[in-house]
């Protein structure tokens, strides 16, 4: 009832304002929806148009604010600069997220992941771990289906868990999960929060509003993420990869351990790579709070090869093992990536759009690589790199396809060919999703 004849400004169409307008309408809110695209080619609004919802399309006129609005839903992509927002905030017009909304209509508690790196990995390990464990659990979130339309079909019996992004974190009030995970904070969208301790703050909030019969779960090994949860009220769950605890997620003997309890060797664990043991600890974690036995854990750990586009094998070819990281859209994460495989030869695939850095903090992790094939705005600056680095082989190809083919004409038996390309894939790509697609695509072609 909260939103029933509320004066909504839903800010932004694309997946989550299409779904906030669409779904804030049936709550019976009196819905004004502004976006930049011109209604002529704008698809979701003319699907709004078509069931009444009020549009405003082409611009975002600051005067459509004078008038009287309870409430401002803004699309997590549009940054708090933007003229529109500055006014709701000038206004005190309270702006959120949908995820705000999914929270306030949710039947199921909510384990809600957020973290610099290893946010998908780890929110689709807890969701299998549950999905064995048969405590039907729903996924939602920035890993895929918008929150608010998966939280308005819940049951008091489920579990959704949620992927979070700092900007949607940023857009909430009285957002509270029962269960909340937050991995690692380093240097990110500092384009979008302007400091690393505005863009901290924002991971934060999936603390603030938590009691003490919620979990909050910790990385024991960031001291950015341990200061966050302290001023939170929430029962703190620690995890580390690097010191034994007394109660927790810990790694003793090359096994990891929850609460004292032996779970799984690590020798048994499918996923590659040491960074995903911090992603595995915090997921056993989350899975146990909610209710997962061991013999589900162990299945998922010894079944789960990893996501899409993060870390993903794709094939085996002759000897030649193909990874597709198309996801690492940073430097940290194609250090992790080349961690993974620090003791065999890489042919490493990278480059795209040019945020103006320079990628000499690769040059430590690459030691292993025999080749390096590059592509995108980046590719003279990480071909420096390269160089700096002693790598012999460097060749210059004009997408990942390419870089694909002239990775296997390169590579002999017990190479890993991998795609972790350190920059973001704007230039040539929409997504990175399409980028890595491309790269699958084309192994499958060598295939």
């Amino acid at each position: 009832m909260m939103y029933k004849q509320k004066n909504v400004l839903v800010l932004g169409l694309a997946k989550s304002g299409f779904a906030a307008a669409k779904l804030l309408h049936e709550l019976g809110a009196n819905v004004t929806v502004n976006d930049q695209k011109p209604l002529s080619e704008n698809e979701e609004a003319r699907v709004l148009e078509a069931l009444g919802i009020r549009l405003v399309c082409g611009s975002h006129p600051l005067e459509l604010l004078d008038e009287p609005f309870d409430i401002m839903v803004k699309n997590p992509g549009i940054p708090y600069s933007n003229p529109m927002v500055q006014k709701a905030l000038q206004k005190q017009i309270p702006i959120i997220t949908e995820v705000e909304i999914a929270y306030h209509l949710s039947k199921a508690p909510i384990i809600g992941i957020t973290g610099s790196n290893g946010k998908t990995t780890t929110t689709t390990l807890i969701y299998e771990m549950l999905q064995a464990a048969k405590r039907r659990p729903l996924i939602a979130g920035n890993i895929g289906t918008v929150a608010c339309e998966v939280a308005k079909n819940t049951r008091d019996d489920q579990v959704m868990v949620m992927e979070l992004s700092s900007f949607q974190l940023m857009g909430t009030i009285e957002f509270r999960p029962h269960i909340a995970v937050l991995l690692n904070i380093f240097d990110a969208h500092l384009d979008y929060h302007g400091t690393k301790e505005a863009y901290a703050a924002a991971k934060g909030n999936i603390f603030k509003n938590q009691t003490e019969s919620d979990y909050a779960i910790v990385n024991a090994d960031d001291e950015l993420v341990m200061k966050l949860a302290e001023d939170g009220h929430a029962t703190k769950v620690f995890f580390s990869t690097t010191k034994q605890l007394n109660k927790g997620a810990y790694i003793k003997d090359e096994a990891i351990y929850f609460n004292n309890e032996k779970v799984i060797d690590i020798s048994q664990i499918a996923l590659r790579g040491k960074h995903n043991l911090e992603n595995i600890l915090a997921a056993i974690s989350a899975a146990k709070l909610a209710g997962a036995d061991n013999d589900a854990i162990q299945h998922v750990l010894t079944t789960f090869t990893g996501v899409a586009h993060r870390l993903q094998f794709v094939a085996d070819i002759n000897g030649r093992k193909f990874y597709n990281d198309s996801k690492a859209t940073n430097i940290l994460a194609t250090q992790k990536a080349l961690s993974a495989f620090e003791n065999e030869r890489v042919i490493l695939l990278a480059g795209g759009l040019d945020r103006g850095n320079e990628f000499d903090e690769l040059i430590p992790y690459l030691k292993h690589v025999k080749a390096m094939i590059t592509f995108g705005q980046t590719a003279s600056k990480l071909e420096r790199v390269a160089r700096e680095a002693g790598i012999e082989t460097i060749k210059r190809v004009d997408n990942v396809e390419q870089a694909a083919f002239v990775a296997y004409e390169l590579s002999e038996r017990g190479d890993i060919i991998l795609l972790s390309p350190a920059c973001a894939s704007w230039d040539q790509y929409k997504t990175f999703e399409q980028r890595g697609d491309m790269f699958v695509n084309a192994v499958h072609k060598l295939k």
